[in-house]
Protein backbone atom coordinates (compact mmCIF):
# COMPACT_ATOMS: atom_id res chain seq x y z
CA UNK A 1 0.00 0.00 0.00
CA UNK A 2 1.31 3.23 -0.82
CA UNK A 3 1.92 5.64 2.36
CA UNK A 4 0.25 8.73 2.18
CA UNK A 5 2.40 12.08 1.03
CA UNK A 6 4.44 13.76 3.04
CA UNK A 7 3.68 17.26 5.01
CA UNK A 8 6.56 19.43 4.25
CA UNK A 9 6.05 22.76 6.48
CA UNK A 10 6.92 26.07 5.40
CA UNK A 11 9.34 27.46 7.92
CA UNK A 12 10.35 30.76 8.90
CA UNK A 13 9.14 32.36 5.55
CA UNK A 14 11.95 35.18 5.25
CA UNK A 15 14.22 32.50 5.42
CA UNK A 16 15.40 29.92 2.50
CA UNK A 17 12.62 27.44 3.21
CA UNK A 18 10.15 28.28 1.01
CA UNK A 19 12.43 28.86 -2.32
CA UNK A 20 13.31 25.22 -1.08
CA UNK A 21 9.94 24.02 -1.52
CA UNK A 22 9.81 24.97 -5.11
CA UNK A 23 13.61 23.32 -5.69
CA UNK A 24 12.58 20.00 -4.44
CA UNK A 25 9.24 20.01 -6.82
CA UNK A 26 11.32 20.63 -9.41
CA UNK A 27 13.76 17.61 -8.74
CA UNK A 28 10.91 15.19 -7.25
CA UNK A 29 7.62 16.19 -9.23
CA UNK A 30 5.25 13.69 -8.60
CA UNK A 31 8.04 10.93 -8.35
CA UNK A 32 7.54 11.76 -4.03
CA UNK A 33 3.99 12.75 -3.20
CA UNK A 34 4.55 15.85 -0.61
CA UNK A 35 2.67 19.10 0.00
CA UNK A 36 3.73 22.05 1.02
CA UNK A 37 1.80 23.76 4.18
CA UNK A 38 2.15 28.13 3.72
CA UNK A 39 0.60 31.30 2.68
CA UNK A 40 1.20 30.56 -1.33
CA UNK A 41 2.23 34.92 -1.64
CA UNK A 42 5.22 33.61 0.53
CA UNK A 43 6.51 31.41 -1.99
CA UNK A 44 8.92 33.07 -5.38
CA UNK A 45 7.40 34.92 -7.80
CA UNK A 46 6.50 33.35 -10.82
CA UNK A 47 6.20 29.61 -8.73
CA UNK A 48 3.83 26.92 -10.57
CA UNK A 49 1.63 26.88 -7.39
CA UNK A 50 -1.29 23.98 -7.37
CA UNK A 51 -3.22 24.28 -4.48
CA UNK A 52 -4.71 21.61 -2.60
CA UNK A 53 -7.89 20.93 0.01
CA UNK A 54 -6.67 17.43 1.14
CA UNK A 55 -3.37 16.58 1.14
CA UNK A 56 -4.89 12.81 -0.96
CA UNK A 57 -4.60 15.43 -3.96
CA UNK A 58 -1.25 16.06 -3.74
CA UNK A 59 0.11 13.45 -6.12
CA UNK A 60 -2.33 14.72 -8.84
CA UNK A 61 -1.66 18.10 -7.73
CA UNK A 62 2.37 17.51 -8.61
CA UNK A 63 1.76 17.25 -12.45
CA UNK A 64 0.62 21.12 -12.36
CA UNK A 65 2.84 22.67 -9.80
CA UNK A 66 3.90 22.76 -6.10
CA UNK A 67 1.05 20.97 -3.69
CA UNK A 68 0.12 23.52 -1.53
CA UNK A 69 -2.03 23.29 1.27
CA UNK A 70 -2.86 26.91 1.46
CA UNK A 71 -2.30 28.47 5.56
CA UNK A 72 -2.93 32.06 5.71
CA UNK A 73 -0.76 34.78 7.47
CA UNK A 74 -1.11 37.80 8.81
CA UNK A 75 1.87 39.41 6.75
CA UNK A 76 3.57 39.53 3.72
CA UNK A 77 7.51 38.57 3.55
CA UNK A 78 10.93 40.09 3.02
CA UNK A 79 13.32 37.49 2.31
CA UNK A 80 15.98 38.11 4.78
CA UNK A 81 13.97 39.68 7.23
CA UNK A 82 11.87 38.28 9.64
CA UNK A 83 8.33 39.45 10.83
CA UNK A 84 7.11 39.17 14.27
CA UNK A 85 3.35 39.20 12.86
CA UNK A 86 4.10 35.69 11.05
CA UNK A 87 5.61 34.06 14.29
CA UNK A 88 2.58 32.68 15.61
CA UNK A 89 1.92 31.46 12.03
CA UNK A 90 5.03 29.65 11.89
CA UNK A 91 4.10 27.55 14.61
CA UNK A 92 0.69 26.79 13.68
CA UNK A 93 1.81 25.24 10.34
CA UNK A 94 3.90 22.85 12.31
CA UNK A 95 0.66 22.16 14.78
CA UNK A 96 -1.26 21.67 11.23
CA UNK A 97 1.29 19.54 10.26
CA UNK A 98 1.42 16.93 13.19
CA UNK A 99 -2.13 16.73 13.17
CA UNK A 100 -2.52 15.59 9.74
CA UNK A 101 -0.03 12.67 10.44
CA UNK A 102 -1.64 11.91 13.37
CA UNK A 103 -5.27 11.41 11.65
CA UNK A 104 -3.43 9.79 8.93
CA UNK A 105 -3.90 12.22 6.32
CA UNK A 106 -0.36 12.20 5.62
CA UNK A 107 2.87 9.82 6.25
CA UNK A 108 5.70 12.04 7.78
CA UNK A 109 6.56 15.77 8.73
CA UNK A 110 9.24 17.41 7.05
CA UNK A 111 10.24 19.90 8.56
CA UNK A 112 11.31 23.54 6.51
CA UNK A 113 14.39 25.22 8.96
CA UNK A 114 12.83 27.93 12.14
CA UNK A 115 14.52 30.85 13.68
CA UNK A 116 14.08 30.06 17.25
CA UNK A 117 14.82 34.25 18.05
CA UNK A 118 12.12 35.02 15.63
CA UNK A 119 9.43 32.90 17.04
CA UNK A 120 10.59 33.98 20.71
CA UNK A 121 10.11 37.38 19.69
CA UNK A 122 6.71 37.34 17.63
CA UNK A 123 4.97 34.73 19.69
CA UNK A 124 6.65 33.84 22.96
CA UNK A 125 7.85 30.65 21.61
CA UNK A 126 9.09 28.62 24.72
CA UNK A 127 10.86 25.74 23.07
CA UNK A 128 14.95 25.38 22.75
CA UNK A 129 14.21 24.20 19.45
CA UNK A 130 11.64 21.83 16.95
CA UNK A 131 12.48 18.71 18.32
CA UNK A 132 11.50 19.94 22.00
CA UNK A 133 8.18 21.33 20.33
CA UNK A 134 7.57 18.19 18.23
CA UNK A 135 8.12 16.19 21.49
CA UNK A 136 5.61 18.10 23.49
CA UNK A 137 3.11 17.58 20.20
CA UNK A 138 3.71 14.07 20.19
CA UNK A 139 2.90 13.66 23.94
CA UNK A 140 6.30 12.46 25.04
CA UNK A 141 9.38 14.06 27.60
CA UNK A 142 11.60 13.82 25.31
CA UNK A 143 13.02 12.95 21.39
CA UNK A 144 16.32 12.37 20.41
CA UNK A 145 18.09 13.53 17.61
CA UNK A 146 19.46 11.99 15.21
CA UNK A 147 21.44 13.30 11.69
CA UNK A 148 21.99 10.74 9.33
CA UNK A 149 23.91 10.74 5.88
CA UNK A 150 24.58 8.09 3.07
CA UNK A 151 27.82 8.03 4.86
CA UNK A 152 27.49 8.36 8.67
CA UNK A 153 24.32 8.35 11.34
CA UNK A 154 24.95 10.31 14.61
CA UNK A 155 22.62 10.73 17.45
CA UNK A 156 24.01 13.45 20.31
CA UNK A 157 22.95 12.57 23.73
CA UNK A 158 22.98 16.21 25.15
CA UNK A 159 21.94 18.95 22.54
CA UNK A 160 21.70 22.60 22.70
CA UNK A 161 23.20 23.48 25.83
CA UNK A 162 26.39 25.09 26.69
CA UNK A 163 29.68 22.77 26.57
CA UNK A 164 30.43 23.54 30.79
CA UNK A 165 26.56 21.88 31.27
CA UNK A 166 27.32 18.71 29.44
CA UNK A 167 29.31 16.58 32.38
CA UNK A 168 26.28 17.23 34.84
CA UNK A 169 23.90 16.26 32.65
CA UNK A 170 25.34 13.23 31.14
CA UNK A 171 23.11 10.92 33.55
CA UNK A 172 22.79 7.43 33.33
CA UNK A 173 19.16 7.57 32.76
CA UNK A 174 19.81 10.04 29.29
CA UNK A 175 22.35 7.55 27.94
CA UNK A 176 20.13 4.85 28.50
CA UNK A 177 17.22 6.43 27.49
CA UNK A 178 18.87 7.54 24.12
CA UNK A 179 21.13 4.76 23.22
CA UNK A 180 17.40 2.50 23.40
CA UNK A 181 15.89 4.99 21.41
CA UNK A 182 18.33 4.85 18.99
CA UNK A 183 18.54 0.80 18.44
CA UNK A 184 14.73 0.96 17.99
CA UNK A 185 14.45 3.10 15.81
CA UNK A 186 16.98 1.65 13.56
CA UNK A 187 15.12 -1.74 13.71
CA UNK A 188 11.68 -0.09 13.36
CA UNK A 189 12.37 2.94 11.12
CA UNK A 190 15.49 1.86 9.04
CA UNK A 191 14.97 -1.90 8.64
CA UNK A 192 17.92 -2.88 10.58
CA UNK A 193 17.46 -6.11 12.30
CA UNK A 194 20.63 -6.86 14.96
CA UNK A 195 21.94 -2.28 15.12
CA UNK A 196 25.21 -2.05 15.72
CA UNK A 197 25.89 0.85 18.19
CA UNK A 198 29.46 2.94 18.58
CA UNK A 199 29.49 4.96 21.72
CA UNK A 200 31.62 7.95 22.01
CA UNK A 201 33.40 8.92 25.29
CA UNK A 202 32.83 12.18 27.03
CA UNK A 203 37.22 13.52 27.35
CA UNK A 204 40.09 12.78 24.82
CA UNK A 205 40.83 9.28 24.48
CA UNK A 206 37.60 8.34 26.14
CA UNK A 207 39.20 9.67 29.51
CA UNK A 208 42.35 7.40 29.49
CA UNK A 209 41.83 5.20 31.95
CA UNK A 210 40.58 8.11 34.34
CA UNK A 211 43.63 10.15 33.95
CA UNK A 212 41.75 12.75 31.78
CA UNK A 213 38.11 12.76 33.32
CA UNK A 214 36.28 9.70 35.23
CA UNK A 215 32.90 10.12 33.13
CA UNK A 216 33.55 6.74 31.08
CA UNK A 217 34.06 4.30 33.94
CA UNK A 218 32.05 6.35 36.37
CA UNK A 219 28.75 6.97 34.24
CA UNK A 220 28.89 5.85 30.68
CA UNK A 221 30.36 2.14 30.38
CA UNK A 222 28.27 0.86 33.45
CA UNK A 223 25.16 1.86 31.16
CA UNK A 224 27.04 -0.06 28.43
CA UNK A 225 27.57 -2.87 30.28
CA UNK A 226 23.79 -3.14 31.22
CA UNK A 227 23.12 -2.78 27.76
CA UNK A 228 25.17 -5.25 26.18
CA UNK A 229 24.10 -7.90 28.89
CA UNK A 230 20.48 -7.67 26.98
CA UNK A 231 21.57 -8.55 24.00
CA UNK A 232 22.52 -4.89 22.46
CA UNK A 233 25.48 -4.79 19.80
CA UNK A 234 27.25 -1.95 21.04
CA UNK A 235 31.07 -0.95 21.43
CA UNK A 236 32.63 2.14 23.68
CA UNK A 237 33.21 4.06 25.56
CA UNK A 238 35.54 4.87 22.02
CA UNK A 239 37.62 7.82 21.83
CA UNK A 240 35.77 10.28 19.70
CA UNK A 241 38.85 10.85 17.20
CA UNK A 242 38.92 7.49 16.05
CA UNK A 243 35.42 6.97 15.08
CA UNK A 244 34.92 8.55 11.87
CA UNK A 245 37.07 7.49 9.70
CA UNK A 246 36.04 4.96 6.74
CA UNK A 247 36.79 1.77 8.49
CA UNK A 248 35.60 2.81 11.57
CA UNK A 249 32.34 3.81 9.97
CA UNK A 250 31.72 0.25 8.38
CA UNK A 251 32.04 -1.56 11.44
CA UNK A 252 28.98 0.63 13.00
CA UNK A 253 25.21 1.60 11.89
CA UNK A 254 25.01 4.53 14.16
CA UNK A 255 27.36 6.37 16.26
CA UNK A 256 26.18 7.69 19.92
CA UNK A 257 27.72 11.01 20.96
CA UNK A 258 27.68 12.60 24.23
CA UNK A 259 27.58 16.05 22.94
CA UNK A 260 26.50 18.05 20.07
CA UNK A 261 29.78 19.27 18.18
CA UNK A 262 30.94 16.00 18.99
CA UNK A 263 28.07 14.43 16.47
CA UNK A 264 27.46 17.41 14.03
CA UNK A 265 30.91 17.78 13.34
CA UNK A 266 31.82 14.64 11.55
CA UNK A 267 29.01 14.69 9.60
CA UNK A 268 28.65 17.95 8.41
CA UNK A 269 32.19 17.45 7.28
CA UNK A 270 31.37 14.25 5.20
CA UNK A 271 27.84 15.24 4.40
CA UNK A 272 27.44 18.71 4.52
CA UNK A 273 24.55 19.20 1.71
CA UNK A 274 23.06 15.76 2.34
CA UNK A 275 22.52 15.78 5.73
CA UNK A 276 18.91 14.85 7.43
CA UNK A 277 17.56 15.45 10.84
CA UNK A 278 15.62 12.87 12.13
CA UNK A 279 13.92 13.16 15.47
CA UNK A 280 13.69 9.50 16.97
CA UNK A 281 11.19 8.72 19.94
CA UNK A 282 7.79 10.29 18.44
CA UNK A 283 4.73 8.60 18.03
CA UNK A 284 5.08 9.97 14.15
CA UNK A 285 8.01 10.27 11.86
CA UNK A 286 9.68 13.84 11.51
CA UNK A 287 12.69 14.20 9.20
CA UNK A 288 14.07 18.08 8.22
CA UNK A 289 16.71 19.46 6.47
CA UNK A 290 20.92 20.03 8.57
CA UNK A 291 20.62 23.51 8.07
CA UNK A 292 19.53 26.80 9.12
CA UNK A 293 16.99 29.71 7.63
CA UNK A 294 20.61 31.33 6.24
CA UNK A 295 18.78 34.75 6.06
CA UNK A 296 21.63 36.16 4.25
CA UNK A 297 21.05 34.35 0.95
CA UNK A 298 17.28 33.85 0.97
CA UNK A 299 15.39 35.33 -2.22
CA UNK A 300 18.69 35.64 -4.18
CA UNK A 301 18.71 32.13 -5.73
CA UNK A 302 21.46 30.91 -4.23
CA UNK A 303 20.28 27.94 -1.76
CA UNK A 304 21.06 24.33 -1.78
CA UNK A 305 18.01 22.39 -2.02
CA UNK A 306 20.00 18.89 -1.30
CA UNK A 307 19.50 18.53 1.97
CA UNK A 308 15.53 19.65 1.60
CA UNK A 309 15.38 16.90 -0.87
CA UNK A 310 17.31 13.94 1.42
CA UNK A 311 15.35 15.09 3.81
CA UNK A 312 11.36 14.17 1.94
CA UNK A 313 13.07 11.23 0.26
CA UNK A 314 14.52 9.68 4.24
CA UNK A 315 10.65 10.52 5.49
CA UNK A 316 8.73 8.67 2.34
CA UNK A 317 11.07 5.94 2.81
CA UNK A 318 11.18 5.60 6.53
CA UNK A 319 6.89 5.49 5.86
CA UNK A 320 7.68 2.55 3.26
CA UNK A 321 7.38 4.48 0.42
CA UNK A 322 9.40 3.19 -2.33
CA UNK A 323 12.40 5.33 -4.34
Amino acid sequence: MTPAPVALTCGEPAGIGPELAVLAWKDLGPRLPFFWIGDPGHLPAGTAVAEISDPAEAPSAAQRGLPVLPHAFPAPTQPGTPDPANAQGVIDVIERAVDLVQSGAASAVCTAPIHKQALQDGAGFTYPGHTEYLAALGGIDRAVMMLAGPQLRVVPVTIHIALAEVPAALTPDLIDHTIRVTHAALIARFGIAAPRLAVAGLNPHAGEGGKMGREEIEVIAPVLDRLRAEGMEITGPLSADTMFHGPARARYDAAVCMYHDQALIPIKTLDFDRGVNVTLGLPFIRTSPDHGTAFDIAGRGLANPSSTIEALKMAWAMAGGTP
